[in-house]
Formats: C-alpha cells, sequence, structure tokens
C-alpha cells in the first residue's frame, strides 16, 4: 500500500463558499478517491485562510469580533465541505495556534533566505499583493480581477529572496519532477519565473494587525505567502513532525490564478526548508457563466447551494466533473445543466438501472459475485493524468453502449420465448459491465455508484424511485 497526500487550496473566509471552490474540492476528491480505488492510503487535506486586512475589516463592518466572525465562516467552508461529499481527512484552519506557532519555525528556518529592506509601489487590496512596475504598466493601473485602481504603498517590509531558488526551481519544472499541468500553464510559469522578483513576506503592523507576528520582531506581520502556503505541511505536523510519510504531496490542486504563488514561491520556501517539491500542480480553469465571467456587478453568480439543493449532490458532481473540463476555463448555464441532468444522467443511467434491476427480479436473475470489476487500461492512463473530465466521457460511452446493447440483445424477447439460459447469460453480462462502469464511476458520483452496487449486491431489486427523477 502506498501512501498518497491530496491537498487543496485553502479558501478566504472574508465570504461564502462559490462555484470555484467547489471545483477545486470535487477535482481533488475525484483524485483521492481514485488513489483509494487502486488499494492507496490517502491523506486528503482542506482548511480555510483566515488572516487578512479584508477579514479584519469585514469583521469591523459587521462590528463582531474578528475571531468570531473566522470561526463562523469557517464552519461554513467545513459545511460545504460535506454537502459536496468531500472525502478529506484534514481541515487546517490558520488562526489554529499550533499552525501560527509552526509558521514561525518555518521562518525562522527559512531566515538566512529572508532580508528587510523598504518598498514603494504598487498594491492591490483586493489581491491583498503588491504588483511589478510590468503587471502595473500592463493593466493600465486597475487591477483585472477587482476592477480597482491599484494604490501606491511605502513601507519596510522582510522579502523572500526569490532569486536564490529560481535556478533550482526551473530545474525542477524542466524535468518535470514537479510537473505543472496543464502543459501550457507550465510553459507560463518558466515565463514568468524568470522575471519574478523576490517577494514580500511581511507587512507593518500598522497596515496589518491581523496575522502571525514575526519572529523577533513585534512590529510585522506575516504576509499571506508564509502563513498560507504553510498549511499544506503544518497539518501533517512540520517541523516538529516527521512527514516524509506523506511529503512530498501526490497532487496539489489550485485554481489557475494561483499557480504563479504555488509554482514559484511556494517550491522556494520548500527549497530554502530542504524539503521536496509536491510531485504534482494541478491547475484548473475558471467556470463562466453564459460565456462571461461571473461577477456580482454584472449578477451572473451561480451559487453553488442553490444547484446542489434543486438537483442533489450527484448531479452537481456530474455535471461539474464531466462538462467542466479539468483544465480549462469552461461555461454553465441552467439550460445545459438541465439538459444534462434528463438526457444523460436520468436518461442513460437512471433508466439503465432500472430497467436492467426490473428485468433481473422479474426473471429471478441474482448475481453471486462482483469480483470482475475492473477498471480499463485507457482510464486508468487517463486517470493517472488528472484528465479527469476526459475519463468521465470515456466511462460514460460505456454507459451508452450497455444501453445500445439492451436494445440489441432484446432480454425481454428471450424472457417471452422462455429461453431462460440466454436470458440468465445476457442479464448477468449486462449487469457485470454495468458494474464495472459503476466502478469506474465511484470517484465521480460516490453516493449513486453505492446505490447502484447494493441494488445489485446478490438480492437485485428494483429502485422504488427512478436514481435521477425528471425535472
Amino acid at each position: 500500500m502506498t501512501k498518497k497526500y491530496v491537498t487543496t487550496a485553502i479558501p478566504y473566509v472574508n465570504g461564502k463558499p462559490h462555484i470555484g471552490h467547489a471545483v477545486d474540492y470535487c477535482l481533488a476528491d475525484v483524485c483521492a478517491r481514485y488513489y483509494r480505488l487502486l488499494g492507496d492510503e490517502v491523506r486528503f487535506q482542506a482548511g480555510t485562510d483566515e488572516h487578512g486586512n479584508k477579514i479584519f475589516q469585514k469583521a469591523e463592518d459587521l462590528n463582531i469580533p474578528v475571531q468570531e466572525y473566522v470561526d463562523k465562516n469557517s464552519e461554513k467552508f467545513k459545511e460545504f465541505i460535506k454537502l459536496l461529499g468531500i472525502s478529506n481527512t484534514d481541515f487546517i484552519r490558520t488562526t489554529n495556534q499550533e499552525h501560527e506557532r509552526r509558521c514561525q519555525e518555518i521562518w525562522r528556518r527559512l531566515a538566512s533566505h529572508i532580508y528587510l529592506a523598504n518598498y514603494e509601489g504598487w498594491y492591490c487590496t483586493g489581491c491583498e499583493r503588491f504588483v511589478t512596475d510590468k503587471e502595473y504598466e500592463e493593466n493600465d493601473g486597475v487591477c483585472p480581477d477587482h476592477q480597482k485602481p491599484y494604490e501606491k504603498l511605502e513601507e519596510e517590509n522582510y522579502y523572500l529572496r526569490i532569486a536564490d531558488f529560481k535556478d533550482e526551481i526551473k530545474e525542477a519544472i524542466v524535468s518535470e519532477k514537479m510537473k505543472i499541468l496543464p502543459e501550457f500553464r507550465k510553459n507560463e510559469i518558466l515565463k514568468l519565473l524568470d522575471d519574478s522578483p523576490d517577494v514580500s513576506i511581511s507587512r507593518p503592523k500598522s497596515q496589518l494587525t491581523w496575522g502571525v507576528t514575526v519572529p523577533d520582531d513585534e512590529n510585522q506581520v506575516m504576509y499571506v505567502w508564509i502563513d498560507a502556503l504553510s498549511n499544506y505541511i503544518t497539518v501533517l505536523g512540520y517541523p516538529e513532525e516527521e512527514i516524509s510519510a506523506w511529503w512530498p504531496a501526490a497532487a496539489q490542486f489550485v485554481g489557475k490564478d494561483i499557480l504563479r504563488f504555488h509554482a514559484i514561491i511556494w517550491p522556494a520556501m520548500l527549497i530554502g526548508l530542504d524539503l521536496p517539491l509536491p510531485k504534482v500542480l494541478v491547475s484548473h480553469g475558471m467556470i463562466l457563466a453564459d460565456g462571461q465571467k461571473m461577477s456580482k456587478s454584472i449578477g451572473n453568480v451561480v451559487d453553488p447551494l442553490e444547484v446542489l439543493n434543486k438537483y442533489g449532490l450527484d448531479a452537481f458532481r456530474y455535471y461539474f466533473l464531466r462538462h467542466i473540463d479539468t483544465f480549462m476555463d469552461s461555461d454553465f448555464t441552467w439550460e445545459k445543466f438541465e439538459s444534462a441532468y434528463n438526457n444523460e444522467l436520468a436518461n442513460d443511467l437512471g433508466n439503465l438501472v432500472q430497467r436492467l434491476a426490473v428485468l433481473a427480479s422479474k426473471n429471478g436473475v441474482k448475481l453471486d459475485k462482483h469480483s470482475q470489476l475492473e477498471m480499463s487500461v485507457e482510464y486508468r492512463e487517463l486517470m493517472d493524468n488528472f484528465e479527469f473530465s476526459k475519463a468521465f466521457d470515456y466511462v460514460w460511452v460505456k454507459v451508452q453502449n450497455i444501453n445500445r446493447k439492451i436494445d440489441e440483445d432484446k432480454p425481454w424477447v428471450l424472457a417471452k420465448n422462455g429461453e431462460v439460459e440466454k436470458l440468465r447469460n445476457c442479464l448477468n453480462s449486462l449487469i457485470l459491465e454495468l458494474l464495472n462502469v459503476n466502478y469506474m464511476l465511484s470517484p465521480f458520483i460516490p453516493e449513486t455508484a453505492e446505490k447502484i452496487s447494493k441494488i445489485f449486491d446478490g438480492k437485485i431489486e428494483p429502485p422504488e424511485m427512478p436514481l435521477f427523477p425528471k425535472s
């Protein structure tokens, strides 16, 4: 049994969970469940990023203590994770005292790569990060994500000397010791790495109060990078505990908007700590609403809870894991979702299960063994390469093929003609094929896969209700 560690990006808790968070969780969950099918022991992290000015200001605006505010919002993400059926084993909060203490020790271990300097430059409050003059010029002085002008700031900060690590990071990316997916993102990171400046890792307490105090400097607070990125190893007990059983991570899932930090700053920190780099960074795209970026100002934001409440968990997972490309930006509309639900989930899979279960029950066919369950070579290859939406497509073609086979074999005709042996062999073959497909579907739609297994588990009984009632 191999140990595998899978991580998700920890969301900032100044708002409620959104579709982007859901995709991050679901992709990592598919990966974790797939590894478990292979017989691996999996540790699977999730958590919340709880420091920073935006959080502090939001709590002030609501007139509640900031710790109370982050407690409530962190709990919302925990509940959201449960609603999505995510199989994480760990949940970390950056306001946890153990995490804060471990971050300070990580800072001390990176001390030879850290220096104090004055900085004058451009800052985005929404992103909570400084931008280079080049970025400022390329974006005409306005943050493209928040549509707000950058602010000019001058302050004394600590910096992590990225220059100390560039050659080693580049070699790791090129040699794929740290693989970046998709391939074109790897090329983007290599270009960014060449121009990557040293990174600010603290802010004066006069500017940032809600955060981890810099060791041996009461006037400075850790900026997001050391604090938030460290969560992946502090949750394992680093630095006082041995983490080599789990680290390096088998896969780290991040949105494309934060890949640069995970592919440049995070590796720099790990090299500075003399720790191996993650094996794979999987970068997923954004979900668009009818071709446009989701925005509160436009009013096109899709609430994941609305989708879950209306259609249920596996309908949600089905659409966002099959029809949303694993790596590219993809589109969501209610029309597309409802079409996929009715024409694919309800028709292709729901009807298939119902037809086979009824035919088997009426004709007294009982399946004794499920030992034939296996993954095809093609499926394994797609899953091993994190091509999850393609793997889902591949399995769904098999679902459709079983439907065609039923129509071709016409088991109801065999029953009518009294061809008992042929009928039994026909239904057994179809059911085994379905169960094999169901096995490969289980990382994607686990609740449904479990229901299907139970329906055909020795004593075959038709489901009382359709698996996916048409909307």
